[in-house]
């Protein structure tokens, strides 16, 4: 059986019908994952009783505290330059920023 191509109101209908559909389902879906996160939520702030919380972690041993770094000369180069300057020698030598000194930096 042979049927005639749809009209044009008949696919104006359908396409509709089916962007309904998937909105429905979109809006469906975003529902479960707003009752499920608010359910996960619940329990993770109100933990099962008879179960022992996780003891907290020990502080971690911290060193002297270092003395103040000395300030850097900056010659024909703005802050933000020197800092970029500062992480690239960082990065490159492999020592970490907190064990080099600068002393001065200079545009050449």
């Amino acid at each position: 059986m042979v049927h005639d191509p749809l009209s044009l109101l008949d696919a104006l209908v359908v396409a509709l019908s089916g962007f309904v559909i998937v909105f429905l389902m979109l809006a469906l879906l975003w529902g479960i994952i707003l009752v499920i996160s608010r359910v996960v939520s619940g329990v993770e702030h109100h933990p099962i009783p008879g179960m022992a919380a996780p003891a907290p972690a020990p502080a971690p041993v911290r060193a002297a505290a270092p003395a103040a770094a000395p300030q850097v000369v900056l010659e024909g180069i703005d802050e933000t330059q020197a800092a970029c300057v500062m992480a690239i020698v960082s990065h490159e030598t492999g020592i970490p920023l907190d064990q080099l000194v600068f002393k001065s930096i200079k545009a050449v």
